[in-house]
């Protein structure tokens, strides 16, 4: 049997990471999560999307093909359920295919998207039989939090972003809600996003295939990597997922239908490849279809995972599902 690997990157919700100015990736992977087939077992993943690596390199994983979330310390070997996993449904004990997750340390407390509910939940990492509701009513999928603890979460219904005072039910729109289109004032399918140090929130669109970065404040976005067509030239992206912006102001996309992970350099037409780039395959060097990156201290993790419209078509292949997780070097 074919082994098959769909490498999901996912970037981390916390603070702006400080990648020094000339790091190289290592270009092959090891898993610290996973990586035992598509499945519901406590050392499988199903459909990941969303992590969140904590200060101590526990990573909380978005399972959503097994609506759940899952906590995997430093070197585990399987994993724990610590939301959801009570079957799909709408109940406070349940969650139906959550797509990212974030950590309230304020509260020790997860804040999670539960798309499939159309609502964000807050579940308590001490009383972890049920959560409450946040924000309800709301085509969610990306989620993160500044570090005055506004919540910012991405919705594809409306094709906006809004940020949120903890407490509030409405918030105000800080990127698109002008419809769906390409326009600069406009997103098409916000999926993840990035707040910077300077409440700059950075939008990646998965239909534009661009990432638009839209000041505090500001009426339209600015693009930053992508050009609205779709493309594997180093100036183009194809259905880009993840960013990440480091404190250099470089930013770092998860390139989904090129497979690879580009770095866009401040002012610049076009970005550069990072990891991945050789083509679909099983090798610790190859990606599968990269969705998000995570990014803490001198690590990026990744998810590997096969999308569900893909795994559909295919026969006769194992599918591993895994978080892998990649060294930066200061060489």
């Amino acid at each position: 049997m074919k082994l098959i690997e769909n490498l999901l990157f996912f970037l981390c919700t916390g603070a702006t990471p400080n990648i020094p100015e000339h790091a190289r990736w290592a270009q092959d992977g090891v898993t610290v999560a996973g990586g035992h087939r598509k499945g519901n077992g406590l050392n499988q993943l199903d459909y990941p999307w969303g992590i969140y690596v904590d200060d101590d390199q526990t990573v909380y994983i978005a399972d959503g093909g097994n609506d759940r979330i899952v906590e995997w310390k430093s070197g585990a070997m399987s994993g724990q359920v610590v939301a959801g996993g009570n079957g799909r449904g709408n109940r406070p004990n349940q969650l139906s295919g959550p797509t990212d997750v974030i950590v309230d340390k304020e509260t020790d407390s997860l804040i999670i998207c539960d798309h499939g509910n159309r609502r964000v939940m807050r579940w308590s990492r001490q009383n972890r039989t049920s959560g409450e509701i946040v924000i309800e009513n709301i085509a969610c999928f990306g989620l993160t939090m500044d570090d005055q603890r506004f919540l910012y979460v991405s919705g594809n219904e409306h094709h906006e972003v809004r940020r949120y005072r903890i407490g509030e039910t409405n918030g105000i729109v800080v990127a698109g809600g002008n419809g769906q289109g390409n326009r600069l004032n406009q997103l098409n399918w916000p999926s993840f996003i990035f707040v910077d140090r300077d409440h700059s929130v950075y939008v990646s669109e998965w239909k534009n295939h661009r990432v638009t970065k839209w000041v505090k404040d500001a009426k339209e976005g600015i693009i930053v990597a992508g050009d609205r067509i779709e493309g594997n030239a180093l100036n183009q992206l194809s259905n880009p997922k993840g960013v990440i912006v480091d404190t250099l102001d470089k930013v770092y996309v998860a390139d989904f239908g090129n497979i690879r992970v580009m770095r866009w350099c401040t002012g610049t037409t076009q970005g550069n490849v990072i990891v991945g780039g050789n083509y679909w395959g099983e090798r610790a060097n190859q990606l599968n279809g990269p969705t998000d990156i995570e990014a803490e201290l001198n690590i990026e993790v990744l998810v590997d995972a096969l999308f569900d419209a893909y795994m559909n078509t295919i026969d006769n292949q194992l599918i591993r599902q895994a978080i892998v997780l990649l060294e930066l070097s200061s060489k």
